[in-house]
């Protein structure tokens, strides 16, 4: 959740032995794990019911562990204090009526861009619009610079990468039984088109179907691209260390029929197996406590879900970040929402690398992703 090592260290360092000191007959181990490649050590914990009391997830990942039964829910954690959190974080983790998570955190993305380069491109201002963005792209490139920093690496969520300009666009991912996917419909190939558009007209990196949304040491950074659509308040903060903050400009979410941030609440998931079920209820309390959440959004740089928050210290970015809290949404929620992103990204990029065309790439992943939805496993 922090970025920076040393601080994360120190801050879960305090967490654990705060509350253990309140708590002298409860053990607790904080174990951190990188973001990649967690889905799969979290899915095989849950169900050979071994490790973790307690874990972070997001509220894509609930309903494929609800419908197995892995994961408990936690309305009794939340309902003291219900009052106090913001309702589209208690909705995101909400199955069936019933709250599978604590949110600890509330994320949302917007817009980064270096003001610096489209003012030298003749750009009067930075795209707020698909179309606004494509306009931009060949004005750009006459300088070698490419528009958008778009992260094509299959491990990058599609939630930061294509989703949002689908979404943008007014597609989804599912269709609206749930039973198939709907990427491939004439917003999808729109949405993929304009980045095959934008590659075209030296829109895109030219690493951009292998690249990661890392701000440090990456191309936004050192001047070479233009803007990212889907960044966080710490990478604008970062940015900036990197080209100076007054060259640093946030905006909305990129429009076209819709304006779409994806935002979500990290959230506290407690393990059916856990045999530590009341310690594990108390931890939860105190991580979403005012005090401790507060604290956690001056270090990580992402939001509270709580409205009782008072965040110390908040920079200028975050909160020109909190303007696009509006138009926060969790991502299109499937049991299968994690395996479907991880079958839709290679064909992206595949069309990136100038193997498939935009139809083409998504009618066969969408061939591959109906088959899992359909199958049993």
């Amino acid at each position: 959740m922090i970025a920076d090592q040393a601080k994360s260290q120190a801050f879960w360092g305090k967490v654990e032995k705060d509350f253990e000191t309140a708590n002298p007959t409860i053990d607790v181990k904080i174990d951190q794990q990188p973001w990649e490649g967690r889905q799969e050590k979290v899915t095989t914990a849950l169900v050979s019911k071994t490790g973790f009391d307690l874990v972070v997830l997001g509220p894509d990942q609930l309903p494929q562990y609800a419908q197995q039964g892995t994961i408990e829910a936690v309305d009794d954690v939340v309902a003291p204090a219900k009052a106090a959190y913001l309702p589209n974080s208690l909705s995101a983790l909400s199955i069936d009526g019933k709250l599978y998570g604590v949110p600890v955190y509330q994320t949302i993305t917007a817009p980064i861009y270096n003001k610096k380069l489209f003012a030298e491109a003749g750009v009067g201002k930075a795209p707020e619009t698909l179309a606004e963005l494509k306009e931009a792209a060949p004005k750009l490139a006459a300088k070698k610079v490419a528009v958008l920093d778009y992260p094509g690496k299959p491990e990058v969520s599609l939630n930061q990468s294509f989703y949002p300009i689908l979404w943008a666009n007014g597609g989804t991912v599912f269709a609206a039984d749930g039973r198939s996917v709907a990427f491939n419909g004439p917003e999808g190939v729109e949405s993929l088109q304009l980045l095959l558009d934008l590659k075209a007209a030296g829109g895109l990196p030219e690493n951009t179907a292998s690249k990661g949304n890392d701000i440090e040491g990456g191309p936004l950074a050192a001047g070479k691209t233009a803007m990212y659509h889907a960044a966080t308040a710490l990478q604008a903060d970062q940015l900036g260390t990197a080209i100076g903050a007054e060259n640093v400009g946030i905006g909305l979410p990129l429009e076209a029929r819709k304006r779409v941030a994806f935002g979500i609440p990290g959230a506290l998931v407690l393990a059916r197996h856990s045999e530590n079920k009341d310690a594990a209820k108390k931890l939860a309390t105190y991580l979403a406590s005012p005090e401790v959440s507060a604290e956690l959004a001056k270090e990580s740089g992402f939001f509270p879900a709580r409205t009782d928050v008072t965040v110390p210290g908040q920079s200028e970015s975050s909160k020109e970040f909190a303007k696009s809290l509006q138009y926060a949404f969790p991502g299109d929620t499937h049991p299968k929402a994690r395996q479907v992103m991880g079958v839709l990204a290679p064909h992206i990029q595949a069309a990136l690398l100038g193997k498939e065309d935009a139809r083409t790439a998504l009618d066969a992943a969408a061939k591959e992703a109906d088959q899992l939805l359909t199958s049993g496993g």
